[in-house]
């Protein structure tokens, strides 16, 4: 007999359970062992709004909230202050590496907290003895040239003028001092006001600089015109919410000399420190989270490597703030061939993650993300946020320098565990042994690979077209949030689909004689 196509919806309701599979039968390894990205699907829903509505928000620890599900990887060929920053800007939060000097970490992460800031509290100034030679090489060194000068040439001094790029540009004698060219009669702000305040001021005059004072007239801080500008350019930037500056994360070892490393780092206005080790579950990283919780009580610890419950428990119970899921399945990463130990990640994700969840502690999926549909299978598994390494490798902003080999643009991208990487620097310094518990080793075994990555442009285009594709999916999905895509996953609303060899296959591109794959204009 055949229906009458009316009662479609009305016939639906008699079939016991939805098509396809409840996230607990996908993953009971007992049918099908550890899955990772490719080995699965998740069924679509019904689209009833527009993707521009989808809201990416999400938490990164238990305190810090970021505007999209973005982290960069704490590796020294893809994270230091230029990734930090435009990352920062377009809603994710960058992880500086610690393959470096305990000076030049710190030296990256005050670059990313000052690149835009709230009220500058500490501006640089000068006095009326300064001259425009000297004016000049501070606008060399950091990159502005709107000083305010003051009686003694510090904060917190009486304002007498302020110096802009139009004041000496076409001063020709350096010797000249900025009193005599300076601009007198200054727009200020009054101590107390409010940033919408201090911006609504800077609107209305059209001023590069609002330098704020107290009843005295002394300097205390000031605004610029150009981090209004990157607000309105940028306005799903991931800020501190006390400071407005830009949300910063950094990376460091459990050895003795990382607490020394911290301490810099702390002062340069870190927001999360993240503890980098590709087996998180030991005595050392224990210690190091029970010693940064009494000293560093309000800085947010992320703490890994885990992919097991096992694991997590224990850096739960030690206070981590949030945890970095993964083991392996780095596109750089061998620690699963060389070591026999690590996990699938898709199985380690949803484990770890359904685990950490009934503590409110927010997990990041890292490694083995390789394209938009890896994200949000990650999120749906329960990650709060991805991190991405090799997805980042190769763009304008990661460290590095361009090479061409067989006519392509490549930069160099390596694994931590790499050769060249752990042996970047001494004995004293190393943090990247330190990551693989060989900072005493004479032969030391390698858990990563080198190579190079194929330019990528820009991440002020990548990342926007990341976003864009992660709306789009959860139209799909027939989500319009994170939580909602979570949620309805534990529920069974939204099912998955088991991808044979096969059906992976016949999902990609095939039975073409040639093809040009442009993921974004």
């Amino acid at each position: 007999m055949v229906r009458d196509h009316t009662t479609a919806l009305e016939y639906l309701k008699t079939f016991e359970k939805k098509d396809g599979l409840s996230v607990d039968e996908l993953m009971d390894s007992n049918i099908r062992g550890g899955l990772t990205y490719n080995d699965f699907l998740i069924l679509p829903g019904k689209v009833n709004f527009p993707s521009s509505v989808v809201n990416l928000q999400t938490k990164l620890t238990k305190k810090i909230s970021l505007n999209a599900p973005f982290v960069s990887s704490p590796m020294d060929t893809v994270t230091e202050s230029e990734m930090a920053i435009h990352i920062a800007l377009l809603g994710g939060i960058g992880i500086i590496q610690h393959n470096c000097s305990k000076e030049e970490q710190a030296s990256f992460v005050a670059k990313v907290k000052k690149y835009e800031n709230g009220f500058i509290n500490s501006p640089k100034v000068i006095s009326p003895k300064t001259t425009v030679g000297e004016a000049r090489a501070m606008k060399q060194q950091f990159g502005f040239a709107g000083f305010p000068v003051t009686e003694t040439g510090k904060c917190l001094s009486k304002l007498v003028g302020i110096v802009t790029s139009r004041d000496i540009q076409f001063i020709e004698d350096d010797s000249v001092l900025v009193s005599e060219i300076m601009t007198r009669d200054v727009v200020t702000g009054k101590q107390g006001i409010t940033l919408t305040e201090g911006n609504e001021i800077l609107k209305n005059t059209k001023k590069g600089k609002l330098p704020i004072v107290d009843a005295g007239g002394n300097l205390i801080s000031m605004l610029s015109r150009t981090d209004l500008m990157k607000n309105q350019n940028y306005p799903l930037a991931s800020k501190s919410a006390t400071t407005k500056q830009l949300l910063c994360g950094a990376a460091i070892g459990t050895m003795p000399a990382d607490r020394e490393r911290l301490e810099l780092l702390a002062a340069a206005g870190l927001d999360v420190v993240v503890l980098d080790s590709s087996q998180g579950n030991s005595v050392f990283q224990l210690d190091m989270i029970k010693w940064i919780k009494e000293t560093y009580p309000e800085l947010e610890i992320i703490a890994g490597n885990v992919c097991t419950r096992e694991q997590a428990a224990s850096l739960i119970a030690a206070g981590a703030d949030g945890l970095r899921i993964g083991m392996g399945s780095g596109s750089i990463c061998i620690t699963q061939e060389v070591m026999a130990c690590g996990r699938p990640q898709g199985t380690a994700v949803y484990n770890v993650c359904k685990f950490a969840n009934e503590f409110g502690v927010p997990c990041i999926a890292d490694g083995g993300i390789q394209n938009i549909g890896h994200l949000v299978k990650a999120l749906a598994l329960g990650a709060s946020t991805c991190m991405m390494g090799g997805m980042l490798a190769g763009t304008t902003e990661s460290p590095g320098e361009y090479f061409f080999r067989d006519g392509k643009r490549l930069k160099v991208y390596r694994g931590m565990g790499s050769i060249d990487a752990m042996q970047k620097t001494d004995a004293k310094g190393n943090a990247a042994t330190s990551r693989y518990f060989s900072e005493g080793d004479d032969v030391l075994v390698a858990q990563g690979v080198s190579g190079a990555v194929v330019d990528k442009g820009s991440i002020k285009k990548f990342i926007p077209y990341l976003y864009n594709g992660l709306q789009h999916s959860c139209q799909d999905i027939g989500v319009q949030n994170l939580t909602e895509l979570q949620d309805s996953v534990l529920s069974g609303e939204i099912r998955f689909e088991f991808r044979t060899a096969s059906a992976q296959l016949e999902g990609g591109v095939n039975n073409l004689h040639s093809y040009e794959k442009r993921l974004h204009n």
